[in-house]
């Protein structure tokens, strides 16, 4: 029982960053119909723009309280990645909207590798610690609540707390708000959207802001408790796309429900299968077995809808 609820908790943790990613490429696919392939490498930036944050504060020894301290660099991490989402949709994508499918596609392969290798030029590919273990005597880790023998670090009380916080705000966003009726109506038919007075462009970026900001958190996030690299932006990233399809892709509560099945499924392939030699490795390919199986048997996912063409 111990070893399941530690599981579980590693789970939660990881579904949460997983959903995060996935929020941005349904929201983008959902207003465009664009795969945005370079969104892992933005959740990768992110992570570094939240540790340049970490280390100016004093690192492990932070000048500053450390609620404050987390926040400050998780908001680093969400500012950088929504101002790169607003230049990636402005020269990549935006001379590209009515383009064919195929051409925004090639574009966002190229800024994802664009960025995959600006960052190793411009910071080298050593991982980057955020050492949060050193943080006032390990605080992070030694404070936070048992659940029967197991240990629940603060840590990732607050990775999963922030995580489904930010969750909950999106979805008031979109629902409550009059920027949220943009974007849907934008997403229904983008033309019409234009023509009832909507300013398409501004919901686009707004929609880039957004989700580029999601995956910012998610870097830091995920970056807080293993070190980051360059590298980290293809798997995640690919992670994100497949937690998206499963749970619908366009759809809110279908990203959601992706991520956290992700992370449940890693975390038990890990835990339960141990003996198996690079058992890393085999999480990922259990993960992309449920992809397949949901293309072959429900494409549409847990929350999307087919797609009704006209023959």
């Amino acid at each position: 029982m111990d070893t399941f609820i530690q599981l579980t908790i590693d789970a939660l943790t990881l579904g949460s960053v997983y959903a995060l990613i996935a929020l941005g490429y349904t929201l983008v696919y959902g207003v465009l119909k664009l795969l945005n392939f370079a969104h892992g490498d933005v959740f990768m930036v992110g992570s570094f723009a939240g540790f340049g944050v970490f280390q100016a504060l004093g690192g492990s020894d932070p000048t500053v309280p450390l609620w404050l301290f987390l926040s400050l660099v998780t908001l680093a991490g969400m500012a950088v990645c929504a101002a790169l989402g607003v230049a990636i949709e402005r020269f990549a994508y935006r001379p590209l909207r009515d383009a064919p499918r195929i051409a925004p596609l090639i574009s966002a392969l190229g800024v994802s590798f664009f960025l995959a290798n600006s960052m190793q030029l411009l910071f080298g590919a050593a991982p980057r610690t955020y050492d949060t273990f050193a943080i006032h005597n390990a605080v992070l880790y030694t404070s936070g609540f048992d659940i029967g023998n197991v240990h629940m670090p603060l840590l990732r009380v607050i990775t999963i707390v922030a995580a489904f916080v930010l969750m909950v705000a999106l979805w008031l966003v979109v629902n409550r708000t009059q920027a949220g009726k943009a974007m849907r109506a934008t997403s229904f038919d983008r033309e019409a959207a234009s023509m009832m007075g909507i300013d398409v462009d501004r919901v686009i970026v707004f929609t880039f802001v957004v989700g580029s900001a999601l995956a910012g958190a998610a870097g830091v996030f995920f970056a807080l408790r293993v070190p980051t690299t360059v590298s980290i932006g293809f798997v995640a990233g690919l992670k994100g796309f497949t937690a998206a399809v499963i749970g619908g892709i366009g759809s809110i509560p279908g990203a959601m429900a992706g991520g956290l099945l992700l992370g449940f499924a890693e975390s038990y392939t890990q835990g339960y299968f141990p003996y198996v030699k690079d058992h890393t490795q085999w999480s990922d390919l259990v993960i992309f077995v449920i992809l397949i199986a949901f293309m072959i048997f429900r494409p549409q996912g847990f929350f999307g809808r087919a797609d009704i063409r006209k023959v």
